[in-house]
């Protein structure tokens, strides 16, 4: 039995030393494994957080970005609008003008265009009565060269009268 007691006695002290030894070496590697390993963490870790914070700050400016980007387009095509519907308005403006001024001119041609008819026929009147003056002198020569009788006088006289009538407008 003595052995038994014996036995556990250096099992206890067996027990005793490896506790003791377990704790040096405990102490040991917090001393010196431990502290650079936490340090190593929280550096990994401050790292990790830092990587979060800036991937959240540049969600967020992205997502500022794609806001600016379509406040600017809606502006574009606000702005493209304007343009389109300012042309359009500037075009029909044109035309009328261009119509207007066409009208204006076509009215302007037509009336040029009656003055001369008119001044063609005032024209050709005035030659006719010149040509018919002509005539007139040169059958009233003949006549004259002839001999009259009384009947063939007074016809010239009336035909004369009649003509004079006729050139100024009474009939």
């Amino acid at each position: 039995m003595d052995k038994l007691v014996f036995g556990a006695a250096l099992q206890t002290g067996d027990m005793l030393i490896y506790l003791i030894l377990f704790v040096i070496m405990f102490a040991i590697v917090i001393k010196f494994a431990y502290a650079p390993v936490a340090k190593i963490m929280a550096k990994r870790e401050d790292k990790i957080n830092g990587d979060l914070d800036y991937a959240e700050d540049t969600r967020k400016k992205a997502d500022d970005l794609a806001a600016k980007r379509n406040s600017e387009l809606k502006n574009t095509r606000a702005e493209a609008t304007q343009i389109v519907q300012n042309a359009q308005k500037s075009g029909e403006t044109q035309r009328d003008q261009i119509v207007s001024q066409a009208q204006s001119e076509a009215q302007q041609l037509k009336s040029n265009a009656q003055k001369d008819a008119e001044q063609a026929r005032v024209d050709a009147l005035a030659s006719a009565r010149d040509d018919v003056a002509q005539l007139s002198i040169q059958i009233a020569s003949k006549l004259i060269s002839k001999e009259l009788n009384a009947d063939d006088q007074k016809a010239l006289i009336d035909s004369y009268i009649e003509g004079l009538g006729d050139t100024n407008g009474s009939r």
